[in-house]
């Protein structure tokens, strides 16, 4: 038993809280230059719940997966120029579909060297789902292959922990000086000069409660009208696009107000951070027994050709360092994540195409999967 049981609301509270804190405290330190704050939440999760201080599951986990990101979505997209969406997410959308192929390259690839047997054709199509879509489709396909429940509990937690992997290494991608030189990060080099709450230092927040309590109370709104949608049409896990949408609708019919706003970025960055720290916190890094650990392996061969894959077209291209993270991240992580990368580096402009190609890769992923898995078997 954790020493925080799962019941302990406000335990785990604290706990989560503490990693955000400790994240925002060392993005604003020299050593948030080198690795994201973002990186010690995600480690310092696993830490905590690998040495029994705090469970790897707990209802407070689900309701930070389940609500607080859908809600921040809103609120980092009220300021969302249209405009600027389109000059900036053409590149972003070309680059998600070249990992997208990238990743269906590594599947298969990975399939041929390792083989798995008769499951070897179903891992492969799980696994390009989600690593283009994300864990719904994952999920989508795993049923239509009749995946055993041995069979998707292994490939889940060998994946969930590639999946960390991945988040890791896009995050410190920029830190890498190698990197940075075969992929230059010129265009959003401006917009890394953040302080703790991810603003340009010279434009820090202005705290109003008016504003926020607003701005929060439209959050949910915007949500709830996106739930209702996605029931009614018998499509619940489409809600991130509606919620999308309908934010970007608001944004554009009402641009002063929305610009007017103060501390609702901010707000929606501590909902990130809660989000990541709940990843961190529910992810085993040592259940990797038998069949679990050749899965692993497999998806790291995915990861890492994926990643190769990305960057070398992404300079034959002359795609930005940042663009193309962005694009990688929407395939392998999902969304929300890749708006989180985005933001807790600098780049402001690139949360609304993470998420848009993200949710794309939500739309194709499942298809993709159980092509990959129909032709392998």
């Amino acid at each position: 038993m954790p020493l925080i049981s799962a019941e302990n609301v406000f335990g785990l509270g604290t706990a989560l809280f503490a990693l955000a804190y400790l994240g925002f405290w060392i993005d604003q330190h020299p050593i948030g230059r080198k690795t994201s704050g973002v990186v010690w939440v995600l480690v310092g999760g696993m830490v905590l719940s690998h040495f029994k201080l705090i469970p790897y599951e707990a209802p407070v986990y689900d309701f930070v997966g389940g609500y607080m990101v859908s809600l921040a979505i809103p609120l980092l997209l009220f300021k969302a120029d249209i405009r600027k969406i389109i000059r900036e997410s053409g590149k972003v959308i070309i680059t998600f579909m070249v990992a997208s192929a990238a990743t269906v390259i590594a599947a298969v690839g990975g399939f041929l060297l390792m083989g798995f047997g008769e499951v070897g054709a179903k891992v492969a199509g799980t696994y390009t789902a989600g690593y283009v879509g994300g864990a719904m489709n994952f999920l989508a396909v795993s049923q239509v292959v009749e995946m055993s429940k041995t069979e998707f509990a292994s490939a889940l937690s060998a994946s969930s922990f590639v999946s960390i992997l991945a988040l890791l290494m896009l995050i410190t991608l920029p830190s890498i000086r190698l990197v940075v030189r075969f992929l230059p990060l010129a265009s959003h080099d401006g917009d890394n000069a953040t302080d703790d709450a991810g603003q340009p230092a010279h434009q820090r927040p202005r705290l109003s409660l008016r504003h926020l309590t607003g701005a929060i109370a439209l959050s949910f709104g915007i949500c709830t009208i996106a739930s209702t949608i996605g029931e009614a049409i018998g499509h619940p896990q489409y809600n991130i696009l509606f919620v999308t949408v309908l934010t970007i609708v608001v944004a554009n019919l009402f641009p002063r107000a929305m610009d007017a706003l103060q501390g609702e970025f901010e707000m929606g960055m501590i909902l990130m951070y809660l989000f990541f720290a709940m990843v961190g916190s529910s992810t085993n890094f040592t259940e990797f027994a038998g069949p679990a650990l050749r899965y692993f392996i497999y998806g790291m061969f995915i990861i890492i050709v994926h990643l190769g894959i990305v960057l070398g077209v992404a300079r034959l291209m002359k795609v930005d360092l940042a663009e193309a993270i962005v694009a990688s991240g929407a395939a392998l992580v999902g969304p929300a994540v890749t708006a989180a990368i985005a933001i807790s580096q600098g780049w402001r402009s690139l949360v609304t195409p993470a998420i848009m190609v993200g949710v794309f890769g939500y739309v194709i992923g499942t298809f993709i999967g159980v092509a990959v898995a129909t032709f392998l078997a």
